[in-house]
């Protein structure tokens, strides 16, 4: 049953004036002509967030073409460009209204849902109020003319921009489609001709407008691709294997790198990364002082400890930059990442090299940390992970690198046959240092922190709190929207439920057990499963594995069950 818009008129004429705590009687469903509105709910307190509400039209109405709703990355693509729409729509109304505007990646997300029943835009409204009294006239304005408004110009096939509609969704199904191919193509990821990678700042991720360098891919690592609109797109590819990136400061090096590690979620048309487009399962690794970590094998590279601490099961609640590199680097190993991204000025020195003065100077025998370029080719030839590291500062990287990529004023240029006859010809020995993947299983009640009343909940976009705890995210660097934050938040909450349940012979599961339990819930159920709310979900964004997998990885709680 929905009620009309006299009837809202009616109460909101009715509370003018009134505490804010009136606001309550809105809730339900409304028929306002060009949308249904429902009000899922409303907040008592006008410092409190936002109330959450949703603009429905029926598909008749939305009129949407099929052809661009058959698969899922035309259904991401379309939903995207809706809430942009919305989001440009809601702009004109002014503050008190958000739809958790979208950035330059094209995500899954809450925002925007094609349902059996229709088109609904999720919004987030701050009810109007003076003080602690609520402006009823202002509120009917806004509820009764302005959402219905932004419907209508938003949510209709009629009222959009057709040709950018579909061009939105052809360039992110070919984005995908180039994605799919990557590995059966030998490439770690792609770099297209006539890319910005530049960002304005480096708090901003917008495209440098003037005095940017478009990409020029070296002819020895060309790559072309041919896409289902029938475009033919090239560029760089990037190699399985061990790519080094050199060149002097400030000439492009981290520019690249940052490009390819965001490269793992596609990028809207003018972004200047379209053509930018890496594995989804490609990890950035760096130094991280102070985190906590649980039961890591991180032994490859530190073992021998003066303390005797057992490094195959390392854990401590303020790791060092080479103890935390470390076992991040495990962790998205294990994790399942197809490849690591690497940069010199955000790892551990000591961690990354060490040269022949400071191997005179202390033995061996007497040095607990194995270097990352001495565990480099093993990582790949043993486990078949590749890596893309920046170095700036040493040619150490050169003895065991498959290609040098040199940048010059932004330009690349492929050194790999100089850096060769620049390498230590003697290698290393062939001996294996990785095991298998060790199975890590939370102990019982470890995802449910002592004293914790209320769901795990976001604070901005790198923290959680969760229980009497914080879990900083700051240096998970492929986290890029608030909204990823939020969802995984909601997703400690449900793998608390699926640790608890024993499998089929009462074992407990493991903790990637759990989380490719839930990913495939959310393929089979939607995003906005992970919600603990009815009707409106809230702004979430689909985060991948691997930071579900970092979010738990660095939470101070987290306890592991001893072989």
């Amino acid at each position: 049953m929905h009620e009309g818009t006299d009837t809202l008129t009616r109460i909101l004429t009715s509370i003018d004036g009134r505490g804010y705590g009136s606001y309550k009687q809105l809730k339900g469903s409304y028929d306002l002509g060009a949308c249904r509105l429902i009000i899922d709910h409303v907040q008592v307190d006008p410092f409190a967030p936002p109330s959450l509400m949703r603009l429905v039209i029926d598909r008749d109405t939305a009129d949407l073409p099929d052809d661009l709703l058959t698969d899922r990355p035309g259904c991401v693509a379309t939903t995207d460009y809706l809430a942009r729409a919305v989001a440009t729509a809601v702009g004109t109304v002014g503050e008190g209204v958000s739809i958790g505007t979208p950035q330059q990646e094209i995500l899954e997300r809450t925002s925007v849902a094609i349902t059996a029943e229709g088109v609904e835009a999720r919004l987030a409204v701050q009810l109007p109020a003076a003080g602690r009294r609520i402006r009823g006239r202002q509120a009917t304005r806004l509820l009764t003319e302005d959402l219905p408004r932004i419907a209508e110009v938003a949510l209709r096939h009629a009222s959009l921009d057709a040709e950018a509609l579909r061009a939105h969704v052809t360039l992110h199904r070919d984005q995908e489609a180039l994605r799919e191919q990557l590995s059966g193509r030998g490439l770690v990821a792609f770099v297209g001709e006539g890319a910005i990678l530049p960002r304005r700042s480096g708090d901003s991720d917008r495209p440098l407008e003037q005095g940017a360098v478009p990409f020029r891919s070296p002819e020895s690592l060309h790559a072309s691709f041919d896409l289902p609109s029938g475009r033919r797109v090239s560029g760089m590819g990037v190699s399985e294997g061990i790519t080094v990136i050199v060149g002097g400061g400030y000439h492009g090096k981290s520019t690249v790198l940052r490009a390819l590690e965001r490269g793992v979620y596609a990028h809207r048309e003018g972004d200047g990364r379209e053509w930018v487009i890496t594995r989804d399962d490609v990890a950035s690794v760096r130094a991280e002082d102070g985190r906590a970590v649980a039961g890591v094998d991180i032994s490859p590279f530190i073992s021998g400890l003066p303390s005797g601490t057992d490094t195959t099961r390392f854990a401590t609640t303020n790791a060092s930059g080479s103890t935390s590199q470390a076992a991040s680097l495990v962790e998205a190993v294990d994790a399942g990442a197809s490849a690591l991204l690497i940069d010199e000025d955000t790892s551990a020195t000591n961690f990354m090299i060490r040269d022949d003065r400071m191997r005179a100077l202390i033995p061996a025998q007497h040095e607990p940390i194995t270097p990352f370029v001495e565990r480099i080719r093993p990582l790949h030839t043993e486990r078949g992970v590749s890596t893309v590291l920046v170095a700036g500062g040493s040619g150490a990287f050169f003895d065991v690198a498959d290609h040098v990529i040199a940048l010059q004023e932004y330009v690349p240029r492929d050194v790999t046959a100089r850096a060769r006859e620049l390498a230590d010809p003697t290698g290393q020995p062939e001996t294996a240092v990785f095991g298998p993947t060790r199975a890590r299983i939370p102990a019982a009640g470890s995802l449910r922190p002592t004293g914790k009343t209320k769901p795990a909940s976001a604070r901005g976009h790198d923290t959680i709190r969760f229980g009497r705890e914080h879990i900083d995210l700051a240096a998970v660097s492929q986290l890029v929207d608030a909204a990823q934050t939020t969802a995984i938040a909601h997703a400690l909450d449900r793998l608390a439920e699926l640790l608890e349940r024993p499998g089929p012979d009462g074992s407990r599961p493991t903790l990637d057990a759990a989380i490719t339990a839930l990913c495939d819930r959310l393929d089979a159920e939607g995003l906005e499963s992970l919600s603990p709310h009815r009707g409106h979900p809230g702004h979430l964004a689909r985060p991948r594995p691997l930071e579900v997998h970092a979010a738990v990885n660095r939470f101070r709680g987290l306890r592991l069950v001893e072989d």
